[in-house]
């Protein structure tokens, strides 16, 4: 035989050959008595895929071309693949999960402090304000329900006033501050002002209620009710903080002007509504003076 002739047989042998896990499996041979439990299970055990072994020697075509086999490939440990992060496709790296973020635990919310260390924060802080305090302010400092501010402070005030203290807690300019009663002024504004007088003078004192009865009011305006010019006597009310600009008349573009909170503060009024009515301290004849200067 020649070698082309060898070639085309070699060729044509390892077209034909067919691995051995897909050849299909021998029928079992017929046996005179019946079959027994050892070759029952023997025949059940095979399985397409299993390599047989038989003493029947293979073609020299299934001797010649090595087939790797699923029974012959090592399995790589699964230890190693987790590793390497190799898996799925060869060669391909395996996604890394992403790590796991930790929630953040909520802030455990303050314990609530029974009346009694309640109330002595609440008159630490007062002993130390400068101005007029909020009870929403002092719920969210001390970092308590606001709803037990309000009671726990008129308890404080009534009190100090059941005790007969020199001092008194009450709410002004929309919150609460300490104040000397009004029966110990004198010894108080010794003890301040020693001998010296800081007062407004009339002209002040004047313009300051034509602003706190009329407010928003412009500098025409309080010229106008006043009978003079008020622009000098407007600043040194600005300049003490009692009076301050809020905006401008949308007419004439003049600037409007209002009270203060350190106004309600020296007054010790809450708000501009409990200012005393006007009517108690105006003549009779009001309306004809009215009626006149027109």
């Amino acid at each position: 035989m020649s070698n082309d002739e060898r070639r085309d047989s070699l060729a044509d042998q390892a077209a034909a050959w067919v691995p051995p896990w897909e050849r299909p499996t021998p029928a079992a041979p017929a046996a005179d008595g019946p079959v027994g439990d050892g070759e029952a299970d023997a025949g059940a055990g095979t399985r397409p895929g299993d390599v047989e072994t038989s003493d029947t020697a293979l073609p020299v075509a299934d001797q010649a071309v090595d087939q790797p086999s699923a029974a012959t490939i090592p399995e790589e440990p699964a230890d190693r693949a987790a590793a390497t992060g190799e898996g799925g496709a060869a060669g391909v790296p395996r996604k890394q999960p992403a790590p796991r973020r930790r929630a953040t635990p909520a802030p455990e919310p303050a314990p609530e402090l029974d009346d009694a260390e309640l109330r002595g924060a609440l008159e630490a802080i007062l002993l130390v304000v400068d101005e007029p305090v909020s009870e929403l302010t002092l719920a969210q400092v001390l970092e308590q329900r606001p709803e037990r501010i309000g009671p726990l402070l008129d308890e404080i005030a009534a009190g100090y006033t059941a005790a007969g203290h020199g001092f008194e807690l009450r709410r002004a300019a929309g919150g609460w501050r300490l104040y000397t009663r009004p029966e110990y002024a004198t010894y108080v504004e010794r003890f301040v002002l020693d001998g010296q007088s800081v007062r407004l003078t009339q002209a002040a004192l004047e313009t300051l209620a034509v602003i706190a009865y009329r407010q928003p009011v412009t500098r025409s305006r309080i010229s106008a009710i006043r009978g003079v010019n008020c622009d000098g006597v407007i600043r040194t009310l600005v300049s003490r903080g009692l009076v301050e600009e809020c905006g401008a008349e949308p007419d004439s573009g003049a600037f409007l002007y209002r009270t203060t909170t350190m106004f309600l503060e020296k007054l010790g009024l809450n708000s501009v509504a409990d200012l005393p009515p006007l009517a108690p301290f105006l003549p009779d004849d009001v309306e004809e003076f009215a009626d006149a200067t027109r």
